[in-house]
């Protein structure tokens, strides 16, 4: 048919479509064969592909707390409480540490539910993570063993059967079908059979048959790693948070147009005392931002999250 291998660097860049192949060709283009690789075939494969993990993203605890008071409600009840205490005085009264310790309170609880809540939902993420394969049985060097699936390369002969997870993306070679649990990466909530040819993903759960299959993707190149690394690097706003956005926006131009109203009918027109004024002023704020908007809504997606990951 004319067909000719072309290097492995094109598997790399990912320049071939191994997942829709007959399965001769992709064993072609993976330059490998039944009988599996050799050592020094991994070892030169794990330099060009990598090692079959994900990389974790490192974030500050402290900055992450710290972000959860970097928004436009935060900075309205922020300048609230700096209005306390540093304008409010007068009227033989001292500055209002009451109130400039209250707000400071209620920041600092909407911020802890909020981080524990979010540490919580990266928990659920990281327990997703925890479900790929640890150890894979590879046939190397024409004999089979266990290793870990870390080491897993593309090209590589690997076993599945009943209760294992799937260790990386790979092609299944002949034998019976496979019953393969996916909904953790598909949302299909029935197993789905797998005949020979067809794909399996890394992360899903085999339920039924025992067969042999060939490793076709690796780490971030595997579907559910091409996944984690979407959601870590999007920066598109989604429209969920456009529409908080709005509203917190609105919420602040409005209270803003309230207040110029309110100074000029309290000083202008009814001229009270400056003190009286400025405890208007800090109730009208206070009262008028939904402070705790954002903590419910983090509260209650991050516990969306922890069920799906059950």
């Amino acid at each position: 048919m004319g067909f000719e291998a072309i290097g492995l660097d094109e598997v790399v860049k990912e320049a071939v479509d191994l997942e829709n192949m007959p399965l001769e060709e992709v064993l072609q283009h993976l330059k490998c064969t039944r009988k599996g690789l050799s050592s020094d075939q991994v070892q030169e494969r794990l330099d060009l592909f990598g090692y079959n993990k994900l990389e974790e993203k490192k974030e500050s605890k402290v900055l992450t707390f710290l972000g959860f008071k970097w928004n436009p409600l935060s900075w309205v009840m922020e300048a609230a409480a700096i209005m306390a205490i540093a304008m409010a005085h007068g009227g033989d009264k001292p500055a209002d540490y009451q109130d400039f310790v209250g707000i400071m309170v209620l920041l600092v609880i909407n911020s802890t539910i909020s981080f524990v809540e979010e540490n919580n939902a990266g928990n659920a993420a990281a327990a997703l993570m925890a479900r790929l394969a640890s150890k894979a049985k590879v046939l190397c060097d024409g004999k089979w063993s266990e290793e870990d699936a870390s080491v897993l390369v593309p090209g590589d002969i690997i076993s599945i059967k009943l209760g294992d997870i799937v260790p990386a993306d790979a092609c299944l070679l002949e034998g019976d079908p496979l019953k393969i649990d996916q909904s953790a990466l598909t949302g299909e909530s029935l197993p789905v059979t797998k005949n020979p040819g067809d794909e399996v993903y890394s992360g899903s759960t085999c339920k039924q048959g025992e067969i042999e299959a060939v490793v076709i993707a690796t780490g971030v190149h595997t579907f559910f790693g091409k996944a984690a690394h979407l959601v870590e690097s999007t920066t598109h706003v989604g429209h969920f948070q456009q529409v908080l956005t709005a509203i917190g926006n609105f919420g602040i131009c409005s209270i803003a147009c309230r207040m110029v109203i309110e100074i000029i009918v309290i000083y202008g027109i009814q001229h009270r005392a400056y003190r009286v004024g400025i405890d208007i002023l800090l109730v009208l704020l206070i009262g008028g931002i939904p402070i705790a908007m954002p903590t419910v809504l983090s509260v209650t997606m991050a516990t969306g999250s922890h069920r799906l990951s059950q």
